[in-house]
């Protein structure tokens, strides 16, 4: 079916607020400005990811096409779960051999992962319910809004179709928030920088297709395999 030629077109350079996505990493920058005492408050560490869905709330009220800037479209869904699907498993793999086999080897302890939050859940609550929603909500915040917004304040500084189209400014920066984000650290201890090569790889698929349901699908996918197997390993 051709494209209707009169409809007019939102590209990323004509959308509002896109600003608003500075506020979740200025706020993970300053939390490492925070005193310990502050730092190990649970609020004081949601706090990034509590802007991050305010600024979200407060851009998708100033623009139109919100599910299309976010890359949620439903023609993307069949691409999004069999790319996804992929994704998640190849991750899957490389990321659990890294934590069961090789941190311990370089003499990293993961027994901590059975203190933390997730690892006191009930096993089927995880599995696939908690982990598919927080692989929504972390993808809608760090690829969908975070990085998306970043990528269209970064089309103003190039000419170029190509240094649009690759944002790598926007890239990296939206993957280091978010292996850097405080929970996460808190959480994942020395393991938390895993979340840096995810974030670039699920980053860069969503700027080269703008299917959120590929990252989505993948991050769930990917924790899933993850999950079962530290579980099963550390009994």
């Amino acid at each position: 079916m051709a494209p209707e030629p009169d409809r007019p077109v939102q590209t990323q350079a004509t959308e509002r607020g896109a600003a608003l996505a500075l506020l979740p990493i200025v706020a993970t920058l300053n939390y490492y400005l925070l005193p310990a005492s502050l730092q190990e408050q649970p609020l004081v560490q949601f706090a990034p990811q509590l802007l991050a869905y305010l600024a979200l709330t407060l851009w998708a009220a100033h623009n139109t096409d919100i599910i299309s800037r976010l890359g949620l479209e439903k023609r993307n869904v069949r691409d999004g779960l069999r790319w996804g699907l992929l994704t998640g498993l190849l991750l899957g793999v490389v990321n659990t051999v890294v934590i069961i086999a090789v941190v311990p080897s370089l003499g990293y302890d993961i027994s901590f992962l059975r203190t933390t939050p997730h690892g006191q859940l009930s096993f089927f609550v995880m599995v696939p319910w908690f982990i598919c929603g927080i692989a929504l909500f972390v993808e809608l915040n760090f690829r969908g809004f975070l990085l998306g917004r970043l990528a269209a304040l970064e089309s103003r500084l190039w000419r170029s179709d190509l240094g649009q189209r690759f944002s790598s400014l926007a890239l990296i920066t939206s993957a280091l928030t978010f292996a850097f984000d405080p929970f996460m650290v808190n959480t994942f201890q020395h393991l938390h920088w895993i979340a840096l090569w995810d974030g670039l790889i699920w980053g860069t698929i969503w700027l080269h297709t703008r299917n959120l349901y590929i990252t989505v699908v993948a991050h769930a996918v990917e924790v899933i395999m993850m999950y079962s197997a530290v579980r099963t390993a550390l009994g």
